[in-house]
């Protein structure tokens, strides 16, 4: 019974030795010895519990109960002086705020400038009534290159510079595969674009070993270089004015027949060849800007993906996505692109 009677005095003096302590605590860490040393697992509650076990049955409930009483009286004592304390420390903390100060502004982000033509780009082609079609970056030869009317012994291939994983299988060179695999898994009618990174084994000012391109193609009966024309002159002038003049070049590609260049009079100087009586060194004085390269599809091309040739035929048109972007922008330096330097990417926010 003794042992009963001194387990309850100890747990009644706890409330006034906290109450008194908490006058001498000035800071939370000061609080936080406090809870420690009377509520923590070794503390002084946790200490005085421990002789439970040797009290009788009939003292072990009143024991507890008055534990659980003096707990929550301790608590209550602790949390409302921590109330106080960062109730003052928030109160300190505003009389230092000076509200006329101006604020930080937060840094504003951007899309890149190759995303914001490359979404550009998109956006016209849709309005033209060309679908999107997506496909792997790694590819099959026969997807990059034989499908396309170049054959292993091609000398096209070596212009390509390609980045071979092993024998046949590599980093596409060019957004074309795409318009491989869309055309043999539907039926023409169809126009589709092809946006995507591409690779290639080159680095310099005007090249990068990983760039961006949108291949577009159209296939259906009857289509013929007009339509290739107007839907080429529509795309630029809605990207570039509807001043911007359009000329198309005989050009070689392997899975075009026949193929064009396309020229655009020079965005930088008007088509004049020269800047305030300086030669313009963006179209070299020649007043033209190649954009774009593009053609009717390739007999060979229609064959690969089981197309009639005496019914179908198609044109295709590829756009390197830097390029424009270096024109619609005046950026003089391709490698600006990759070189993440904030203040080149701040221009576009």
């Amino acid at each position: 019974m003794s042992d009963a009677k001194s387990l309850l005095q100890e747990l009644e003096g706890l409330v006034p030795e906290c109450n008194a302590r908490l006058d001498q605590a000035s800071s939370l860490s000061d609080m936080e010895e406090l809870r420690v040393d009377f509520l923590g697992r070794k503390g002084r509650l946790a200490k005085i519990m421990s002789g439970l076990p040797a009290l009788s049955k009939e003292d072990k409930p009143v024991a507890g109960k008055k534990a659980n009483e003096v707990k929550t009286a301790l608590t209550d004592l602790i949390e409302g002086r921590q109330s106080q304390l960062e109730r003052a420390a928030i109160t300190e903390s505003l009389s230092r705020f000076d509200p006329t100060m101006p604020g930080r502004t937060p840094n504003q982000g951007s899309l890149h400038p190759v995303t914001l033509v490359m979404d550009e780009i998109c956006d016209v082609l849709i309005g033209l009534g060309f679908e999107v079609a997506t496909g792997p970056e790694v590819e099959n030869d026969w997807y990059n290159f034989e499908a396309l009317n170049i054959p292993p012994e091609h000398p096209a291939r070596d212009m390509q510079d390609t980045l071979y994983i092993s024998d046949s299988i590599l980093l596409r060179t060019h957004t074309s595969p795409l318009q491989i695999r869309t055309m043999m898994e539907r039926t023409p009618p169809l126009a589709a674009i092809a946006p995507g990174k591409v690779y290639r084994r080159d680095s310099d000012i005007t090249h990068t070993p990983m760039f961006h391109q949108i291949e577009g193609f159209l296939v259906g009966k009857d289509i013929s270089m007009a339509n290739l024309r107007g839907t080429i002159t529509a795309f630029i002038h809605q990207l570039f004015g509807a001043e911007t003049e359009v000329r198309f070049r005989p050009s070689f590609f392997p899975f075009t027949e026949p193929g064009a260049e396309v020229d655009i009079s020079c965005v930088m100087c008007g088509g004049t060849g020269s800047i305030d009586g300086k030669a313009c060194r963006v179209c070299k004085q020649t007043g033209w800007v190649e954009i774009l390269g593009c053609g009717m599809l390739d007999p060979n091309v229609m064959k690969a993906v089981n197309y009639d040739t005496e019914i179908y035929s198609g044109f295709a048109f590829g756009v390197g996505i830097e390029r424009v972007a270096m024109l619609k922008y005046g950026i003089g330096d391709l490698r600006m692109f990759f070189e993440n330097d904030i203040r080149f990417l701040q221009q576009f926010s």
